[in-house]
């Protein structure tokens, strides 16, 4: 009995391996290191700026659904709110109409479509899918637009089908949704706001 309670003590004693980490650290998405290495450095030299805090960046995504048929029928709203999700990877809210439009049978606060705004990590791993998986599947894609800027440095994309997003099972799907994907960028104006993008790979036309 003392044999063992010695043997106990001793085991006691004995330094532990450390315990796994249960949770790792989340490696920083690859755009998001790429613009910190090398766009905001470029940036910084290509706009002759004094201040690197004064490097625009980008500063959130918003992604959009309208579902018009949901003032007539509000089911046909889940799965819009579904596929938004699946998109994203963030719980989407329910938008609402501002204010009542009768040529439309809108009533003020009726359901009319889904949205997400995506911030920090989720954005850049969602702006990488944009447009290195997502805008190539597009068919004949030649690149995007420069004139869909709003004159404040922030762009818009219009798509039509959620099915370019490879999240999407064709099975599933009931019928066909576009969106808009506002991104808001801390550019002091659109050409600012087009040189940022570009260094991050979106692919404007000429």
């Amino acid at each position: 009995m003392a044999k063992d309670k010695k043997a106990s003590k001793e085991a006691a004693q004995e330094p532990k391996a450390p315990d796994q980490a249960r949770h790792s650290a989340k490696e920083k998405p690859r755009l998001r290191a790429r613009f910190e290495k090398e766009v905001a450095p470029a940036l910084l030299k290509e706009l002759a700026l004094d201040n690197a805090m004064a490097v625009p960046r980008l500063n959130k995504i918003v992604v959009n659904m309208g579902v018009g048929e949901a003032t007539q029928n509000s089911k046909v709203l889940d799965p819009a709110v579904n596929e938004l999700g699946q998109i994203t990877g963030q719980k989407p809210v329910v938008t609402r109409a501002r204010k009542s439009i009768a040529a439309f049978k809108v009533r003020a606060g009726q359901s009319i479509g889904a949205m997400v705004t995506l911030r920090g990590d989720r954005m850049y791993e969602f702006f990488d899918r944009l447009v290195n998986v997502v805008l190539p599947r597009v068919r004949d894609f030649r690149g995007v637009s420069t004139k869909s800027f709003d004159g404040r440095g922030n762009y818009t994309l219009g798509l039509h089908d959620q099915l370019i997003f490879p999240e999407i099972s064709y099975e599933k799907v009931d019928k066909q949704k576009g969106m808009n994907v506002t991104i808001v960028t801390t550019a002091a104006n659109d050409n600012q706001a087009r040189m940022l993008l570009k260094h991050l790979g979106m692919p404007f036309r000429g």
